[in-house]
């Protein structure tokens, strides 16, 4: 048995396609998702995702978000995701020093500091995830 997956983003459909197991990171924790598991609706961590699909084991960078489950249909809202192969490692890098930056700039009242520090947590994710860890 199958779970459909669609994921959606401010900019329309991401990905759509069939998994066997769905693992995420909530604020509470990390989470599996099988096939006929009770409904669901969970927030998402800026964190990896995971799912088993029908081509294997697919991996993304998520920047926080919903997840809805309900009768073997998934949906999950992010703002931001990014499959492991579509992460830009220098980009990502040159991310986390822009944010990096502006945190160090404590007397700076321009500097918007939990803006900066959720840039700085979606950079090293995509960094981890690229990384593999």
């Amino acid at each position: 048995m199958q779970i459909d997956v669609t994921i959606r983003t401010p900019r329309g459909l991401y990905r759509q396609t069939k998994a066997s197991i769905i693992n995420v990171v909530s604020p509470e924790g990390q989470r599996g998702i099988l096939p006929n598991h009770v409904p669901l609706v969970v927030s998402l961590a800026i964190s990896k995702l995971t799912m088993e699909e029908e081509s294997g084991r697919e991996t993304y960078a998520v920047s926080g978000g919903v997840l809805y489950f309900r009768d073997n249909k998934c949906t999950i809202l992010t703002r931001s995701i990014e499959s492991v192969d579509e992460i830009d490692l220098q980009r990502s890098l040159e991310s986390k020093a822009r944010a990096e930056e502006r945190l160090s700039r404590t007397d700076d009242d321009t500097i918007d500091l939990a803006r900066a520090r959720n840039a700085l947590a979606r950079a090293e994710n995509r960094i981890r995830v690229k990384s593999g860890a």
